[in-house]
């Protein structure tokens, strides 16, 4: 899918969507128009590949699956 852009030269054009993560980490991109509208690199919210997605609260998976392992 192709999304529009426009550069942080003012000029517009369309890349791919696989694309748009990397350019804007790049800081080349200032602008993208999303279904709602355009959004502004840095001013709006958007969801990025470097965010850190991991979670940090107690792993209860293993517990839950040794115990119905018939593990105490």
């Amino acid at each position: 899918m192709l999304v529009q852009v426009n550069w942080t030269n003012s000029r517009y054009d369309y890349v791919k969507d696989f694309m748009l993560d990397s350019l804007i980490e790049a800081g080349v991109v200032a602008r993208f128009l999303r279904s709602s509208g355009w959004v502004t690199v840095g001013v709006d919210p958007i969801r990025t590949s470097s965010q850190n997605n991991s979670y940090d609260g107690v792993e209860r998976r293993t517990v839950h699956r040794a115990q119905q392992a018939g593990w105490p």
